[in-house]
């Protein structure tokens, strides 16, 4: 079933987090919306730059919206890590549940300026809107800055723009693999006391099982996860080809990597609930 209400504020207020899995393809949505049935939960699929790269923005909200449709669950679909406008625009004409504008490296007035203008066209649509304050740095492309996100700029994000859920930084990294990132919870509970949005962690592949429960805790509406599923898949496919070198029907050669798919996402969702 499709996105009808803001779930992640639901569970930002209720001690759960719904989780944001970036998707590639039909494979590893369906097999996402699978784990979600399973657990019985809410989930989001997200289009990050990579998979823009590949399909346009009208196309994954044609193919992941019909297959919201069908879903058992509530499915979102998510436009992520979005600096352009205009893409924005077109996410939230293409269907998209929610949308995510980033503005963390303009200056403040600018990206509240934005923030402000497409939070209220999303609405106008009946679409959700995510802002980013701070910094998350790649791990796979050697950025290494972490700007933590201001107490003050949350606080002026939220009085100065009709915002629905704000990604911050606060230690976590993107496409982190073999390490985790420690989550400084000291300048979450700061954000929290300023600002009374629900918030948004990304990179949360990289967190470790302990910081992920007591996230739970907070005021998280929504984590990002990525890396974990995209591994799982890459491993699990690398295997299966090495195991049967005769085999050319890619359909035969990804039912174990869908499947392992599956069950990762299936116990993220469990640990989050």
């Amino acid at each position: 079933m499709k996105w009808t209400k803001d779930y992640v504020k639901e569970a930002a207020e209720d001690n759960r987090i719904i989780a944001g899995f970036n998707v590639f393809g039909h494979e590893d949505a369906m097999a996402i919306i699978k784990a979600a049935e399973r657990a019985e939960s809410p989930v989001i699929l997200m289009v990050n730059r990579d998979a823009r790269r590949d399909l346009q923005i009208e196309h994954w909200g044609s193919l992941l919206n019909s297959m919201a449709e069908a879903a058992k669950v509530p499915v979102g679909v998510h436009l992520d890590h979005t600096s352009d406008p205009e893409s924005v625009k077109r996410a939230i004409k293409a269907g998209f549940s929610s949308v995510m504008f980033d503005g963390s490296k303009l200056p403040l007035e600018e990206n509240i300026k934005w923030t402000a203008e497409l939070s209220k066209l999303a609405h106008e649509n009946g679409i959700y809107l995510e802002g980013e304050l701070g910094a998350v740095p790649y791990d796979d492309i050697g950025e290494t800055k972490i700007q933590l996100t201001s107490v003050d700029e949350a606080k002026q994000m939220q009085d100065n723009t009709d915002i629905d859920w704000l990604a911050i930084s606060v230690g976590n990294i993107h496409r982190l693999v073999g390490r985790f990132a420690p989550i400084h919870f000291d300048v979450l509970d700061e954000i929290q006391n300023g600002c009374d949005l629900p918030f948004v962690i990304h990179g949360s592949s990289g967190i470790t099982p302990e910081d992920m429960q007591k996230l739970k805790l907070e005021r998280i509406g929504k984590m990002n996860l990525g890396t974990s599923l995209r591994k799982t898949f890459g491993d699990t496919l690398r295997a299966e080809m090495e195991a049967r070198p005769e085999e050319f029907d890619r359909q035969k050669l990804m039912v174990k990597s869908v499947a392992a798919v599956e069950e990762k996402a299936y116990l993220i969702l469990k640990s989050l609930m």
